[in-house]
């Protein structure tokens, strides 16, 4: 099942690495396109820190970050490899985004982000970061649901 996760992860690496090269070859720095009038523009932005640009410049504090992330999200998936899905997947979404904004950082020195929302004021973000978002609520999701299912359980056989 691993090798499953290990494709998905690619996919993701891939699709946030394709749309970064695409949003750097076909905007300017700076130019902003509807996308979905009053809903979502591409912007094309380069940010050294992480949302809303807080912690500029700190490569070495973000590669850290990043390694043990991935790290610790490695080691959870092979763990419960064979466990719920819902968890697993999540952990794959987290693994493949802090590695998506990662290759950014060591190659560029910065980070590509070109979604904004139109409608509130929200960080410009990108593929990874959605990967890493939506993951982190999975597992966030997973942990309330586990912890409820245990506790039913407990209170079953007392």
């Amino acid at each position: 099942m691993l090798i499953v996760y290990l494709v998905i992860c690619i996919l993701l690496l891939v699709l946030d690495q394709l749309v970064k090269w695409w949003t750097v070859a076909n905007f300017a720095l700076g130019e902003t396109q509807p996308l979905i009038p009053h809903i979502l523009s591409l912007t094309h932005i380069r940010n050294t820190g992480a949302a809303w640009s807080i912690m500029e410049g700190q490569i070495v504090f973000f590669t850290i970050v990043t390694v043990v992330a991935v790290s610790v999200c490695g080691y959870l998936l092979v763990k419960h490899r064979n466990d719920n899905k819902f968890f697993t997947f999540g952990l794959t979404m987290i693994i493949a985004g802090a590695l998506g904004n990662f290759i950014d950082r060591i190659r560029l020195g910065y980070v590509v982000d070109m979604f904004q929302t139109d409608f509130m004021n929200f960080p410009i973000f990108n593929v990874a970061d959605m990967s890493l978002v939506i993951g982190v609520i999975m597992v966030f999701i997973y942990a309330i649901w586990d912890e409820h299912t245990k506790e039913k359980q407990h209170a079953k056989t007392n």
